[in-house]
């Protein structure tokens, strides 16, 4: 993918989550400069949304995440609990020894962990909600500890829906042999109410001597014309004059 222009690091968040009945502060699961693209990508979430609830998926500009474009993913909800991949960073491809463009995305996570993200993500779909997980990869020959953060970010559609997600998916250690799935150690979830507007970095300016660059993957695909839905009445008519 290709770099632009440089976007700040997110200033250091506490995430507050709902747990039952009560409000449970939580800190970050740890204040380690090894998952620093968790931190920048949701800086950037946070100012794309500015005073709205959820910022939209078209809205989204590679260089505000120019750091962290290797961790970066977009997913697409295509039933309840479960969605796709269709943007996926190099590292995303390192861990599965694969493209993944197109896959669900929990062919990232073993068996026994994916009822558990189905409804992790449903809450960051339904409620909306933003969710980070602490994860730890499956041991086995060829397989080194593992460990791994991943961050997802609620956005619209151009219709409105709450169906895409900006993700970040940061892995340490050696990845060894692929594919690494993993299994989720704990979880930490926002409910949106209200934004948080405080401390955000400005969103990169466009430079109109610099023409921008689009990062392959990165544009949604153009609607194609339905040439049904043509009206056969033309928008001017010729009407011939008597002489």
């Amino acid at each position: 993918m290709d770099r632009h222009e440089h976007f700040g690091q997110a200033p250091e968040r506490i995430i507050k989550t709902r747990a039952r009945k009560n409000v449970v502060v939580m800190n970050r699961f740890k204040d380690d400069n090894r998952f620093s693209a968790i931190q920048q990508i949701l800086g950037y979430w946070e100012a794309l949304r500015g005073e709205r609830m959820l910022p939209k998926r078209s809205e989204l500009d590679p260089r505000g995440i120019e750091n962290a474009l290797e961790n970066a993913f977009v997913l697409e909800r295509i039933a309840p609990g479960i969605a796709r991949l269709r943007i996926a960073g190099s590292h995303l491809s390192d861990l599965m020894g694969m493209e993944v463009r197109g896959m669900p995305i929990s062919s990232f996570f073993a068996p026994t962990a994916r009822e558990a993200l189905n409804t992790v993500m449903e809450e960051a779909f339904e409620d909306p909600a933003v969710v980070e997980m602490a994860m730890v990869a499956e041991r086995g020959l060829g397989k080194p500890a593992l460990e791994a953060r991943m961050l997802l970010l609620p956005m619209t559609s151009d219709s409105g829906d709450v169906s895409r997600i900006l993700g970040c998916l940061v892995a340490k250690g050696e990845i060894g042999r692929h594919p690494r799935r993993f299994d989720i150690l704990k979880t930490s979830k926002r409910h949106l109410r209200k934004p948080l507007l405080h401390h955000m970095p400005p969103l990169p300016s466009r430079h109109p001597e610099r023409p921008v660059q689009i990062v392959p993957g990165f544009a949604e695909h153009a609607a194609t014309l339905d040439r049904k839905s043509r009206t056969d009445v033309p928008y001017l008519r010729l009407v011939p004059r008597a002489d």
